[in-house]
């Protein structure tokens, strides 16, 4: 008798099956006014597979979906990988030139997108960044040799594309024999996704995941105890890691509801808390302070929330986090450390962890993951309290960037450790602590500064709403502190108070020299400052300077 595995290997695509077989009566997915079971999740997920099968869509095809957040998001994504096609979810604030490169890279053969979403024409740009045909529903540009169909969800057909509900009747033609042949044929062990990181810097990476993933949600849903009777409330993008992972992911692995919003707003987010009885919500820093001050400005009944993942391990996050974790009571947040090359929950903190550790800390390395911290020239593992860079060994890492080997080949160490290029230390109890990204540090006049401090002290004042803290060049220090200020809507605090509210709590080389007041931060899909935007909008306004003491 063959040995089995001690986990089971299962299949994206077999989820919404699986799942609607245990709770098929029970509410699964929830999206505007519409309303599903999990058989009717199960059921729609066939209905894409079959329309998907009637496009022409072979085992491992390349399957691009750039849709806003919606019901048809989750349908289309698990039909795509119940087929054994591989899906390449794409960021929806992309443009012509993003998208042409990310399509042409990930080998595309279909891409299917909105033809038009709120305010934003998607299928004008399709047609800026592709030759479609002026007859026909074939795709032959030169530019971009694997793609062959555009599918477009709208409420007409548009020329030269095809028509997402007119290949409804050609799916139903597809025999419950056929889909079930295709769905067999699925290996585990193949790739299922590919997932472009947010590319803050240059052009994104595309990280090709296999469906093991499925192991990593399963038991953080143990750890977290989510069950049949949480909802979770999932304004997070769903192309996005932390959207994916923790909203359609969790609620197919566990039974528990989730409630898809196009974006987040954060009123909506608590009204929809009061009346839908959530538990569960996550997010950034830049989601727990726009939770916290709706709930401040209208408290709502928020009785229902248990629990959710909430980075903050940072300095600058702490306090959001701390203050949050008290007014969205009974909400015990938990802090965690993840990233798409490596998956959500490589640190976890646990429910009866107390405060400190769930607001100080970045959680416990989780089951099948090993983390460390290095220096970052000699390789060497630091001891408690030193910061180097994290890096993270485990069965969720990353297969591979996508047609990037040299790039592939520099994101691990020897023996298969991952660099994260994030900024770590260790806690005394074996805890981890996220500081940021390894690039943001600064060198000023020889001295290591770690941004997050001064964001922190500087958050805590309240006439500022959000602080990013950069490097500038400098010819003599090497690189000076440049504050970039977002003030609480009403304040008037201006850059001498921002120095003075400094001056005397932090060492001097860690004061700001210049100070920025900015209206709204760019920020990545994830609620992440582009860093690397404000270094180099800092040059252009300042240019390189000369530090004094």
């Amino acid at each position: 008798m063959p040995a089995m595995e001690w986990y089971p290997k299962r299949r994206f695509g077999d989820l919404p099956a699986q799942i609607a077989a245990r709770f098929p009566d029970a509410e699964g997915l929830v999206f505007n006014a519409a309303r599903y079971s999990f058989s009717a999740v199960s059921a729609h997920v066939d209905d894409a597979a079959r329309r998907l099968m009637a496009a022409g869509i072979g085992q491992g095809d390349h399957v691009a979906l750039w849709l806003d957040n919606c019901d048809d998001w989750i349908f289309i994504a698990f039909g795509v990988m119940k087929i054994g096609a591989v899906l390449v979810p794409l960021n929806t604030r992309l443009r012509t030139r993003d998208l042409a490169y990310v399509l042409k890279q990930s080998d595309s053969k279909i891409l299917i997108a909105h033809d038009r979403s709120g305010p934003i024409d998607y299928l004008a740009m399709v047609r800026e960044a592709v030759a479609l045909p002026s007859s026909g529903e074939a795709v032959r540009d030169a530019a971009f040799p694997i793609l062959r169909r555009i599918i477009v969800l709208g409420e007409r057909p548009h020329p030269g594309t095809t028509d997402w509900a007119a290949l409804a009747a050609e799916g139903a033609k597809i025999a419950d024999g056929e889909l079930a042949a295709r769905a067999a044929a699925v290996d585990p062990d193949a790739p299922a996704f590919i997932m472009y990181t947010s590319g803050t810097t240059g052009f994104p990476k595309g990280v090709v995941h296999s469906h093991r993933l499925i192991r990593n949600v399963e038991e953080r849903s143990f750890r977290m105890a989510v069950t049949r009777n949480d909802v979770i409330l999932n304004y997070l993008p769903l192309f996005h890691v932390f959207g994916f992972s923790e909203g359609a992911l969790m609620s197919l692995v566990s039974g528990a509801k989730q409630i898809v919003t196009r974006t987040f707003d954060s009123d909506e987010s608590l009204d929809l808390v009061e009346r839908e009885h959530v538990s569960l919500v996550h997010g950034f820093e830049a989601h727990m302070k726009g939770l916290t001050d709706a709930q401040e400005a209208r408290p709502r009944d928020l009785s229902s929330l248990r629990t959710g993942l909430f980075a903050a391990g940072t300095l600058a996050a702490t306090p959001v986090i701390r203050r949050g974790a008290r007014v969205l009571a009974p909400l015990r947040n938990l802090a965690a450390f993840g990233m798409t090359e490596c998956w959500a929950g490589a640190a976890l903190c646990a429910l009866d962890d107390d405060e400190t550790h769930r607001c100080e800390s970045s959680g416990f390395p989780a089951l099948g993951y090993e983390l460390r911290v290095v220096d970052g020239e000699t390789g060497a593992e630091q001891p408690v309290g030193v910061p180097g860079e994290l890096q993270v060994r485990g069965y969720s890492v990353m297969r591979e960037y996508y047609k990037k080997p040299a790039e592939t080949a520099a994101a691990f160490a020897e023996g298969g450790w991952l660099r994260t290029g994030d900024t770590a230390i260790w806690l005394a109890d074996g805890y981890i602590r996220f500081l940021g990204r390894y690039k943001d540090l600064l060198k000023v006049g020889g001295e290591n500064v770690d941004p997050m401090e001064t964001e922190g002290l500087l958050l805590e004042n309240p006439a500022i709403r959000q602080v990013a803290v950069v490097g500038l060049p400098d010819t003599r220090l090497g690189e000076v502190p440049v504050a970039y200020i977002e003030r609480t809507p009403g304040a008037t605090i201006d850059a001498a108070a921002v120095m003075a509210w400094c001056r005397g709590k932090v060492a001097s080389f860690k004061l700001p020299r210049h100070v920025i007041f900015i209206d709204a931060f760019p920020m990545t899909e994830s609620g992440k400052i582009r860093k690397a935007e404000l270094r180099e909008d800092a040059k252009r306004r300042l240019g390189p300077g000369e530090g004094g003491t």
